[in-house]
């Protein structure tokens, strides 16, 4: 059968939700893979050194404090 998609990526299987709200920790990883790249994407700053040049980076702080957000969400909403 053809995984469901949406906007051509494919969503995170039935299986690994249901893993996750039993509190399995490799489906928890695998849901915190599978956003990583819009946690990125809302983590990038342009950062300016001390020559004033501007450097496109993930702010990996701010990375961190949204997976845990995440993984706090996810294990208390059982």
């Amino acid at each position: 059968m053809k995984q469901p998609t949406f906007c051509g990526r494919e969503l995170l299987p039935l299986s690994v939700i249901e893993a996750v709200r039993v509190g399995d920790p490799l489906a928890v990883e695998s849901v915190l893979r599978y956003y990583d790249g819009y946690m990125n994407k809302l983590c990038t700053r342009t950062l300016y050194d001390l020559n004033s040049l501007p450097h496109v980076r993930v702010d990996e702080y701010m990375k961190h404090r949204l997976q845990a957000k995440l993984t706090e969400v996810i294990v208390n909403k059982k």
